[in-house]
């Protein structure tokens, strides 16, 4: 049997290093933001190289989670897939997921905010996904009675081993060291957008160093970040200690 692990998360998140680590894993395929292409088609947000992925990608809400929900790529035991809540706009939600295994990757919104004004117009904070997560968070924690596992993408850096460790007995999979390590460059099962998005990663080989202080934010930068700020404390309190 599967093991479907859906990661949610926001933008900007170490998100893609991520699902490079799990990817990295021989007993996991990976899945890069399925919902994506539904996502801009219902929305219309006006994302770098969104007519491209679009075309690319399975558009219908009621397909995706099917084909997210079947058999998993290659029969592999473990299937690692790379949500965001705020891509949920359509006909389903984290509720139409019962047999996966959620996970929420969280990280400070000062330095969510200075990676994304780098890459897309930021005008408003529910782009950055910090309430849709929590939303997400509590719903599935009414589900299972109890709180589910929550890792923040500091505390990754700092100790990977340690943390990735606790997220691996978190969600009742096996760790693996072979997370540490993948291969340099765009990979196969990476969304087309990541042309745009995804230079850092690609040109990793594991994870970065542990970040330094927060970055200093003004004016509506700095505004975003605060509205974002109780969200993201409220799920720090649940967030993982490392092994």
């Amino acid at each position: 049997m599967t093991v479907r692990i859906a990661m949610w998360s926001g933008p900007r998140n170490i998100s893609t290093a991520m699902m490079r680590s799990f990817g990295s894993r021989p007993d996991c395929a990976v899945s890069d933001e399925p919902f994506y292409g539904a996502f801009l088609k219902a929305a219309g947000e006006p994302h770098p190289m969104a007519a491209e992925t679009i075309a690319d990608m399975d558009c219908d809400y009621e397909s995706v989670l099917t084909a997210q929900s079947g058999a998993a790529p290659d029969n592999t035991p473990i299937w690692y897939q790379k949500h965001m809540p705020h891509h949920m706009v359509g006909s389903v939600d984290i509720r139409d997921m019962p047999n996966h295994r959620h996970a929420f990757l969280i990280r400070a919104p000062e330095r969510v905010v200075a990676s994304y004004r780098n890459k897309n117009e930021l005008r408003r904070a529910d782009m950055l996904g910090f309430g849709q997560i929590r939303e997400y968070f509590d719903i599935e924690a009414d589900r299972l009675g109890s709180a589910p596992t929550v890792v923040d993408s500091d505390a990754i850096l700092a100790d990977p081993v340690g943390v990735l460790s606790s997220l691996c007995e978190g969600v009742g999979i096996a760790w693996d060291p072979a997370m540490l390590k993948w291969e340099k460059g765009p990979l196969p099962d990476d969304g087309v957008w990541g042309a745009h998005w995804y230079d850092k990663v690609n040109a990793s080989i594991g994870f970065g160093s542990p970040p330094g202080p927060l970055p200093e934010l003004d004016g509506a930068y700095q505004e975003v970040a605060d509205e974002c700020r109780a969200d993201y404390e409220y799920l720090l309190s649940y967030a993982l200690a490392a092994k």
